[in-house]
């Protein structure tokens, strides 16, 4: 199946919608003659196909820990979690984690069987080994039934198989990850050193004008992180930043958008930067590209798009998907007095799932290449980067 993407992380959740989709047609008669060809991402995550769900109409009042957990209510959700980490010989790893949940169908389904379910998980599991300069990606999903997958509230829990997300008490807790494929394991603590960030207007993040086309999304921009990796049978102790985006919505974007740019940057001087650059079809940034800087002392400025100026620089094609993504970029934000270099510390970070994105750590420097800080980028491209084994 091919798609146009149409969502900030919508070619994400569309391989979900897929997997929803085709556990749907296991559980639930179907007339003979019905298949599943193939799913437009408008179709899938559009406001057309929302009814039933709660939609992010105006900004609410979050309430800690408890917006931690899940909000079935609404049809799609992630806890995305990325980081910088350093053995203390200095060897250098990135790292993703990232479980996303969506609702096949809205409300609870019937409890005539324990295998029934409305919800299905994906994980999506990274580390970028920068010493040995390599990338490893793993991806599985599962429905949220037999204790194969969900989340509860208390504890606060998430979980995809033995992939685990937990979070002790309090407002901004600390967390808990740990997942294993083939010959890599991760297991961290993260320490939250920086206050919650409540991202476009009070929470409230726009996508496009129509009303309800909108996400509730707050980030955690920066964890102190120390924990183990363990890869190939060699094990490191490490330690670093992360950062945690949370968002939940039901309806996508309006036509004519077709890809993203994020950018989740942690300065040495204490500020961090999170900006997402919406892209049209014609290849220019959307006026509701959006973001947030924040000073050492935890001060918030919101960023428009007409308060930031993006240049790529370069291009680096992929040699396994064939897509081409920008080498580099040159990032301002004149008010603020930042003028940074964006540079991938791997070319190859290229996430090659059932959905091919990048996603991998960079360095934040100056013109003159001089170190300013690092952080996380994750870009898309525009066509047919979605495959999958549906039909």
């Amino acid at each position: 199946m091919k798609s146009e993407m149409k969502h900030w992380r919508a070619a994400i959740l569309l391989l979900v919608v897929c997997a929803a989709l085709a556990l749907r047609a296991l559980l639930q008669p179907a007339p003979a003659s019905s298949s599943v060809a193939a799913i437009e991402v408008g179709d899938a995550l559009g406001s057309a196909s929302s009814a039933g769900y709660a939609r992010a109409y105006a900004p609410r009042s979050f309430v800690f820990p408890a917006d931690h957990a899940a909000h079935p209510d609404f049809r799609n959700e992630w806890w995305y979690f990325t980081g910088n980490l350093r053995d203390p010989a200095g060897r250098a790893f990135g790292y993703q984690l990232t479980l996303f949940r969506i609702a096949i169908a809205p409300g609870a389904p019937a409890e005539d069987s324990a295998w029934r379910t409305h919800t299905v998980y994906m994980g999506h599991f990274a580390i970028s080994d920068l010493g040995a300069a390599r990338h490893l990606g793993f991806e599985r999903y599962s429905r949220a039934a037999l204790g194969l997958a969900g989340a509860t509230t208390t504890p606060l829990a998430i979980w995809l198989e033995d992939w685990r997300i937990e979070a002790g008490d309090g407002a901004n807790p600390r967390w808990h990850l740990q997942a294993a494929a083939k010959d890599v394991t991760l297991q961290l603590t993260l320490e939250p050193v920086r206050a919650i960030v409540l991202q476009g207007d009070d929470g409230l993040s726009r996508k496009s004008a129509e009303p309800g086309n909108a996400s509730y999304y707050y980030s955690v921009p920066r964890l102190a992180t120390q924990g183990t990796l363990t890869l190939d049978g060699q094990r490191f102790a490490v330690s670093g930043q992360s950062w945690l985006d949370r968002e939940w919505s039901t309806s996508a974007l309006g036509s004519g958008q077709s890809g993203w740019d994020w950018f989740a940057l942690q300065f040495d001087d204490g500020r961090e930067l999170m900006y997402y650059r919406l892209r049209r079809s014609d290849g220019s940034s959307d006026p509701l590209s959006a973001g947030t800087l924040s000073s050492a002392a935890g001060i918030l400025r919101h960023l428009h798009s007409t308060d930031l100026t993006l240049e790529a620089r370069g291009e680096w094609r992929s040699p396994y998907s064939g897509l081409r993504y920008p080498a580099g970029w040159h990032l301002a934000v004149p008010a603020a007095g930042i003028d940074v270099q964006v540079v991938p510390k791997l070319a190859e970070q290229e996430m090659r799932l059932s959905v091919h994105y990048w996603e991998g750590a960079v360095s934040v420097t100056d013109a003159q290449g001089r170190r300013l800080g690092e952080g996380y980028l994750e870009m898309t491209q525009d066509g047919p980067a979605v495959r999958t084994r549906w039909r």
